[in-house]
């Protein structure tokens, strides 16, 4: 297998101000062979807070082992609320899905049959493309010409609507606390599902707290309505941010920790005097995010996070069939 990363922002075309040296990237997962394959472009969740790694190199290595060459996103985050990311993680996975397409040579890549994966956020991250790729130019001539729309998407317990059952967070982390009525009505996706909109795959559990259910219902009713190409699937029970729902996710076995890398120059920022912020506060995230020495140096110990579901570990199968019938590039 060959994994390597790549910044997907050149020097001056990237300049959210809370990145503090950050750059939004991709880490690859790619065969070793020339074969051409189908591709996977993982968009971990997190409330526009954080890229989370419980949905991220466990995801792309599932799908890298049923033959498609994968990579992960990580794109830009507002853990802070100071500064609203408005269309910046759109701007970061557009030029993910350009930047994968102009070397699709180099990646060995089907770039007619690139389907993005979102969880949660990066769900609606995910949604939001689908829906408004046009709107999503890219001024580097480099990528300028090359299409940005995904030929399908997974959509794992998304966000979708800005309405009634909202993820209020992930609304805020975009615009902060004072949205206007024309950003969250653009941003509530199942208000613009066309018949160019790629083909969906959506799975959610009906019990899920955090993002209720409806979401996924709202838009798979919007991809009827329009004769878009959509499976939906919702498992009986299970909680929010099940991943993969296997062993390894409840073991804590999520492989590489490089989504929290803005976090990480954020906390640097902090401890340097550049980004005012209380120390509690700065203790409190390294905590959450393992960055304090003594917890690093642990060896072998994890933290259970939940238990399998049997029933919601079928998702990827499902997924993987349903994408052989339905992409549509």
């Amino acid at each position: 297998m060959i994994s390597e990363r790549y910044d997907l922002w050149e020097t001056g075309e990237y300049d959210y101000p809370m990145a503090f040296g950050f750059i939004p990237n991709l880490v690859g997962y790619l065969h070793e062979d020339a074969e051409k394959r189908p591709c996977i472009l993982v968009v971990p969740g997190g409330g526009y807070c954080v890229v989370s790694p419980t949905e991220g190199e466990i995801v792309a290595l599932e799908f890298y082992k049923k033959g498609y060459n994968t990579f992960v996103c990580t794109y830009t985050t507002n853990l802070f609320g100071i500064a609203p990311l408005l269309d910046q993680p759109m701007k970061d996975l557009s030029r993910a899905i350009r930047y994968i397409r102009a070397n699709a040579e180099t990646f060995h890549v089907k770039e007619d049959e690139l389907t993005i994966c979102g969880f949660s956020a990066g769900g609606h991250l995910c949604g939001s493309v689908c829906v408004h790729y046009e709107d999503v130019k890219d001024e580097n001539p480099k990528y300028s010409a090359i299409f940005n729309r995904p030929d399908a998407a997974i959509l794992s317990y998304p966000v979708i609507t800005s309405g009634e059952k909202a993820h209020r967070g992930s609304f805020e982390s975009l615009f902060g606390k004072d949205a206007s009525e024309e950003q969250l009505s653009y941003m509530s996706l199942e208000k613009h599902v066309t018949p160019d909109t790629p083909p969906c795959f959506l799975w959610q559990t009906a019990t899920d707290e955090t993002v209720p259910v409806e979401n996924s219902y709202l838009f798979a009713e919007a991809c009827k309505a329009n004769g878009v190409p959509y499976a939906h699937h919702v498992f009986s029970k299970g909680k929010h941010g099940l991943s993969l729902a296997n062993e390894d996710w409840a073991n804590g076995n999520f492989g590489g920790q490089y989504t929290v890398e803005q976090i990480k120059c954020q906390v640097k920022a902090a401890e340097e005097g550049v980004l005012p912020l209380p120390e509690e506060a700065v203790e409190r995230i390294k905590k959450e995010f393992g960055m304090r020495k003594k917890e690093t140096e642990r060896s072998g110990e994890k933290t259970r996070i939940g238990e399998p579901s049997e029933e919601v570990a079928v998702w990827p199968v499902l997924a993987d069939t349903w994408l052989k019938y339905n992409r549509k590039g």
